[in-house]
């Protein structure tokens, strides 16, 4: 599955963005997807995964309560809607895939085997 992250952009402190992750090739219903960041000079940490039905999230505790991932498999986009947002959100935002369902190690990217280009976002103060 090819994936293609798209939706950042510059916003003010308390503001909302939305991303999107379109995928292409094989079944998308198929695979959980996870949105990533990585801020310059940091490591890459999670954001949020939804399972293959929609069903089923989780967050990290920094994001809980502002960002809300959601799906549209008709439409094979998974989004991340991002409120609320603070100047430490400011990041390369990245989609990714498993080999199917959300894995045990949800956490981690190593867990997750296709990843998009990523979208900025910046988040002034």
């Amino acid at each position: 599955v090819q994936l293609q992250a798209s939706g950042g952009g510059l916003v003010q402190a308390g503001g909302s963005l939305r991303l999107s992750c379109a995928a292409s090739g094989r079944a998308f219903s198929s695979y959980a997807v996870g949105w990533f960041r990585q801020a310059p000079g940091k490591e890459r940490e999670f954001v949020a995964t939804i399972n293959r039905s929609g069903s089923s999230t989780y967050y990290a505790d920094s994001v809980k309560g502002r960002f809300i991932i959601s799906r549209d498999n008709a439409n094979d986009t998974v989004y991340l809607q991002m409120n609320s947002l603070k100047p430490e959100d400011t990041a390369i935002y990245y989609c990714a895939a498993p080999r199917g369902e959300t894995p045990s190690y949800y956490s981690d990217y190593l867990s997750y085997n296709y990843w998009g280009q990523g979208t900025e976002v910046t988040v002034s103060s």
